[in-house]
């Protein structure tokens, strides 16, 4: 019996039949799994890459400015970042010109402006929280801060929710809320035409930002 069991396993663990279609249904759940989360991750760092050119092309228009900006310019900005970005996702912008000065050692802010729910408008307060991340400027130089965050669903949000170990029993709600990719910008220029970008109604100390092109000779 022994035996007749030994070359029956002998036999088993040498025979190379098998059954294309019973390997390809056990297989093919896998591949697709792992196919989807490359499709999903691509597409998360190819989001990453629009957003941020989307944010330093609003912060390069800003920095050619040389007349002061109102609400509507602001407006404008973020119906042109939403064009560039994916058009299914929700998008908030915050624009901020924010001032170093060396006698206080801090820095502040000249006037800042929100668009959507992801941001408040900073202050000389609440801009504290991001010394660390703003550059090192001279006495009274300026940069223009543009901030953006976008909310984007993932192509396969399933694949997200397996990588990240979520449990698929939750109210389907929770689990899409959770599979919805944060992503944020933090990009910083210098304005280049004129000292300081000027808003419209904020008083702000400094040398006047006109180039006169509403002179008439």
């Amino acid at each position: 019996m022994r035996k007749l069991f030994s070359q029956k396993a002998k036999r088993f663990a040498s025979d190379t039949e098998g059954s294309i279609t019973v390997e390809f249904a056990i297989y093919l759940p896998l591949i697709l799994f792992i196919f989807a989360v490359i499709v999903t991750f691509f597409d998360a760092f190819r989001q990453e890459s629009i957003n941020l050119k989307a944010a330093y092309t609003v912060s390069d228009l800003i920095s050619r400015e040389t007349q002061e900006l109102n609400e509507d310019y602001i407006d404008s900005m973020q119906n042109m970042a939403e064009l560039l970005v994916r058009p299914d996702s929700v998008l908030s912008l915050r624009v901020t010109i924010v001032r170093w000065d060396e006698d206080d050692d801090r820095y502040y802010v000249d006037w800042s402006r929100v668009r959507g729910q992801a941001y408040a408008q900073l202050n000389d307060s609440s801009v504290e929280a991001l010394t660390t991340r703003l550059p090192n400027m001279p006495d009274q130089e300026r940069v223009i801060l543009v901030e953006t965050h976008n909310q984007v669903t993932p192509v396969f949000p399933f694949a997200m929710l397996d990588v990240r170990g979520e449990r698929f029993d939750q109210d389907e709600d929770v689990l899409l809320e959770k599979s919805l990719l944060d992503i944020e910008t933090f990009v910083f220029t210098r304005p280049r035409f004129a000292p300081l970008v000027r808003f419209e109604g904020e008083i702000i100390p400094g040398p006047a930002h006109d180039d006169f092109t509403n002179e008439t000779i």
